[in-house]
């Protein structure tokens, strides 16, 4: 089988109810996405998995819900008022705006461009003729500094507005709670605090479907350890994080880890979990050694104390940082490519049935004699996991549909259920099918499909 295109499978999500285009029916809003009826079920058991893996199957793991709007001096001690902008110019020929440290690496991978000034960065592109990546002219503006983070105003009167920032992160928010966390929860290090959010970004070149967009989800993960135990700690979720892309289901073969070459302001080592895409490998997972920067910048800006106690000894110091961010989106992307097959006969979309946003599909064989026996099967399942009833077209179609959907059991009524209450099983995968009582269907899904 070809690998399917980004195009077709942006055509399939859309097709049968994974991924709408934003704002369609006014012609869109470029980069930006709508789960649709199954596509809203499939990211809800992502994020239902991944809080069983990291919040209830983790000893002092917590969960919190911080505010998408925050105090604008989190994001001065956060560096990213000052660090987090994008060196951009346009090319004067076709117009197209591209990120001069992008352009000068792509034209030469031994240049480090980020540790270059912006003046630098225009000489060396003049000195060397690069060209535009579109027309090949070389004839560029002068550099402007980009802020990637979306400003808002609060506030009710012009005087009086102030500027605040829609996040760009969600891990600040679990560091401004750091001592709120501590107290309730009363707990020692190591502990950790998870949170799953939007997060937005004023990118200028998104774009590969829902890989890149200006507005996301991500899934954190942050752990509170005292200095000299953070390798081993950081060790430790680099491969508690692969063991997770394995959990929901996505073929090891098509995953690497990535060390960053290039190290963030805050870092002290980072790595990735790749996928392989069809345009090539793509981050959807990043662990990153964060040492003690944000408490400590956090203390400086606010003047509260964010240092730990450690009652056994009596010493105090401010814990360094594991983080752990997972990309909701580009994890959803990657499991629909991972779970798309087309067979002989039929497109199986194959994904964990964990994750299969509906687990079972009731479908009677003859609707003028099997529906009413149908619907109180239905209504007996739903009562247990998501279920469907379909009772429209040949049996052979709609358990094509089913498989194109990614339903791991469809549930077939017919004349021996009237009879004595068995159902036929038929197992997407495999199309095999097997014949149960109904109260023992019930209990096989359920076990097998249960987070």
């Amino acid at each position: 089988m070809e690998e399917i295109t980004m195009k077709d499978l942006a055509n399939f999500a859309k097709t049968y109810g994974f991924i709408y285009q934003g704002s369609e029916i006014y012609g869109g809003l470029a980069n930006t996405w709508d789960y649709g009826i199954l596509g809203a079920r499939l990211k809800n058991n992502l994020k239902d998995m991944w809080r069983k893996f990291f919040i209830q199957l983790r000893d002092n793991a917590y969960e919190i819900d911080a505010s998408i709007l925050m105090h604008p001096k989190v994001w001065e001690a956060s560096g990213h008022i000052k660090n987090f902008s994008d060196p951009l110019l346009d090319c004067k020929e076709c117009k197209m705006r591209v990120r001069a440290d992008k352009l000068i690496e792509e034209f030469d991978s031994t240049v480090i461009a980020d540790k270059m000034t912006d003046k630098e960065m225009e000489e060396f592109i003049k000195e060397k003729k690069i060209p535009c990546p579109n027309c090949k002219a070389s004839n560029f503006t002068s550099i402007r500094e980009f802020n990637l983070m979306f400003e808002t105003t609060r506030g009710v009167t012009k005087d009086s507005k102030s500027t605040i920032y829609l996040r760009p992160e969600n891990a600040q928010g679990e560091y401004v709670n750091f001592l709120n966390v501590l107290r309730t929860a009363r707990t020692k290090l190591p502990f950790s605090i998870g949170q799953i959010g939007k997060a937005f970004r004023n990118e200028i070149t998104p774009g590969n479907f829902t890989f890149r967009t200006i507005e996301f989800e991500q899934m954190e993960y942050q752990t509170f350890c005292k200095k000299d135990t953070d390798e081993k700690q950081y060790d430790f979720f680099k491969d508690y994080g692969m063991k997770f892309m394995e959990y929901i289901g996505l073929n090891k073969e098509k995953l690497r880890y990535k060390d960053h070459e290039k190290l963030a302001h805050y870092a002290k080592n980072a790595c990735d979990i790749e996928y392989l895409f069809p345009f090539g490998w793509g981050e959807i997972n990043g662990t990153h050694n964060r040492t003690d920067f944000d408490l400590k910048n956090h203390q400086e800006l606010s003047k509260v104390s964010m240092e730990y106690l450690d009652e056994e000894t009596g010493e105090k110091y401010i814990p360094y940082i594991i983080e752990s961010t997972y990309g909701v989106d580009r994890i959803i992307l990657a499991l629909l490519f991972d779970a798309y097959n087309e067979e002989e006969d039929r497109i199986v979309l194959k994904l964990n049935e964990k994750l299969a946003p509906i687990k079972a599909s009731v479908l009677p064989l003859i609707k003028k004699y099997h529906a009413e026996k149908a619907e109180e099967i239905y209504n007996k399942f739903k009562e247990h996991f998501m279920t469907s009833m379909e009772d429209s077209g040949s049996i052979g179609k709609r358990y094509k549909r089913n498989d194109a959907i990614g339903i791991p059991y469809s549930i077939t009524i017919d004349d021996e259920t009237l009879k004595n209450n068995k159902v036929t099983i038929r197992f997407r995968d495999t199309a095999e099918q097997q014949i149960m009582d109904i109260d023992e269907a019930i209990k096989y899904i359920e076990e097998k499909t249960r987070i």
